[in-house]
């Protein structure tokens, strides 16, 4: 018993110790370019790191930056502040950092440039697509949705022959559906904003990532998306946004 209670204050201490220091939850994938580490910030912010090139994804201020490498590449998914937040783009943004946006956030960020769904361009060494990323039923009141198709940007990105999709804020669209080829997912999954768990795991199901990690879970359980999946032979990683 007193192992096992010295043992429970170890690991408590470890934990302290961690959240002390900012530690941020990661995972590092094996790519034919070398590795590509995925950190995770907080809610939908997190950064890449692959050939000693940094991108940050919706930096958010609720998120610590501490320690963390300033972005030789920016992406922003949507005009929603937990997207796009001047403060924490002064954060991680270099006068030569390059900055990608749809044109509802690029028109209110100088030096932006513009990707729309459907455009695809090159950057810091990864190649970079922009998808639709929308909601198909749910919004604040009828005949209205909290993310019209072509506001926000979704994005794939390739790091060699590595394929990482980033939804963004979206539910469980045809364009999702018809995926191919991907490493990775970063899927979302609140409501009312996007979609619950079960439904993230149909969308995953059907365009079946090698691996999928929840992300933009606040108020839902990732834990229920990880046991639908179960069985699928697609593998979940489960980061704590929210540390």
């Amino acid at each position: 018993m007193l192992n096992v209670m010295k043992s429970a204050v170890f690991l408590l201490f470890i934990g302290a110790a961690l959240a002390a220091s900012g530690a941020h939850p990661s995972v590092e994938f094996s790519t034919k370019a070398g590795p590509l580490k995925l950190t995770a910030i907080r809610h939908a912010s997190f950064m890449l790191e692959a050939g000693g090139k940094v991108v940050h994804v919706d930096p958010w201020s609720q998120g610590d930056y501490s320690g963390l490498p300033k972005a030789d590449l920016l992406l922003i998914t949507d005009s929603h502040p937990d997207h796009f937040d001047l403060k924490a783009i002064d954060l991680v943004r270099r006068p030569d950092t390059i900055v990608i946006a749809p044109p509802v956030v690029a028109e209110k960020l100088p030096g932006a440039r513009i990707l729309r769904n459907g455009d695809s361009t090159n950057a810091a060494g990864f190649q970079i697509e922009a998808l639709p990323m929308y909601n198909v039923k749910r919004g604040p009141a009828e005949g209205q949705v909290y993310h019209a198709k072509g506001r926000g940007n979704g994005y794939v990105l390739a790091w060699g022959a590595f394929r990482l999709y980033i939804a963004g804020d979206t539910e469980f669209t045809p364009e999702m559906r018809a995926l191919k080829n991907i490493d990775a997912a970063l899927i979302c999954m609140n409501l009312p904003y996007t979609m619950p768990p079960e439904e993230a795991a149909e969308a995953v199901k059907a365009f079946r990532p090698k691996v999928a990690i929840p992300y933009h879970y606040r108020g839902s359980d990732p834990g229920v998306f990880e046991k639908a999946l179960a069985g699928s032979g697609i593998e979940v990683r489960i980061l704590d946004w929210y540390h």
